[in-house]
């Protein structure tokens, strides 16, 4: 694997772990969409991504 320039280093810096590799969060990794979260953020709301425990929103009214 080529080695990533110090350019690269500095955008992807929060999405880099200890070993140097991108990592994403639990929610996003199988996620589809290109919206992707790190790993050091806590995911407080995504509009993609609805939870098996999520309630309907016509369960609700």
């Amino acid at each position: 694997m080529p080695r990533m320039s110090q350019k690269r280093k500095n955008e992807l810096a929060f999405f880099l772990n200890d070993r140097g590799r991108v990592t994403y969060n639990e929610l996003c990794r199988k996620c589809r969409h290109t919206c992707k979260q790190s790993f050091r953020a806590t995911v407080i709301d995504c509009p993609r991504y609805l939870s098996k425990r999520a309630k309907n929103k016509e369960d609700i009214r």
